[in-house]
């Protein structure tokens, strides 16, 4: 008996350790957690004629067409090539002329990675760079998925599946249930992608 009130005692008091610890640091606020879900709500996956495509228009200065050519193409090169992207990834497009470089990329979107737990997509999409002296606009498109491969795959086309439409709840204030979180990863990648390149294109 003395042994389990001792047991007790010590869960108790670890417990209370546990609730004192500052963990503040992983908490936001109301407003920052509204902050950063509007940024996957209504407007977040843009049509252009009826596709979904996302756009950005990197300025740099000072940079020919001739340079940003070569830079994206450098560049979209080596990301055939990274850890992430599965075997068919590859540039399909170069025209040095016209500044312009088409890549075809395929790679996995994890959602979520536990123990026995595995949820994940293959991610298509092409990645477009027109050069133009100072300047380079891309465009990420064609994109679609392949889920749930083990059991019955599922084909999605980002049009049927991760605007507003189809992405977001009927009241559009949050993400859907299911193809919520395509959308939402989507557009983390695109934003990863995008900055990562402006990044490179103006060191």
């Amino acid at each position: 008996m003395k042994q389990i009130f001792t047991a007790i005692t010590l869960a108790l008091a670890m417990t209370a350790n546990v609730q004192a610890q500052d963990n503040t640091w992983e908490q936001t606020t109301p407003s920052e957690k509204a902050a950063i879900d509007a940024k996957y709500l209504v407007g977040a996956v843009p049509e252009k004629d009826g596709r979904v495509v996302f756009e950005t228009t990197i300025k740099v200065p000072g940079k020919s067409r001739a340079q940003l050519f070569d830079e994206m193409q450098k560049l979209m090169t080596a990301m055939t090539k990274a850890p992430e992207q599965l075997e068919n990834s590859n540039i399909s497009t170069t025209d040095p002329e016209n500044g312009l470089v088409v890549g075809a990329y395929q790679e996995w979107l994890v959602f979520k990675n536990k123990p026995l737990i595995l949820d994940r997509t293959r991610l298509y999409y092409n990645l477009v760079a027109e050069c133009n002296d100072g300047e380079v606009h891309l465009s990420m498109n064609r994109i679609f998925y392949i889920y749930d491969e083990e059991r019955t795959p599922l084909t999605y086309k980002a049009e049927e599946w991760i605007t507003d439409r189809y992405g977001l709840n009927k009241k559009q204030n949050k993400l859907a249930r299911v193809s919520g979180k395509f959308r939402k990863k989507t557009i983390d990648r695109k934003d990863y992608l995008f900055s990562t390149i402006a990044k490179q294109l103006k060191k």
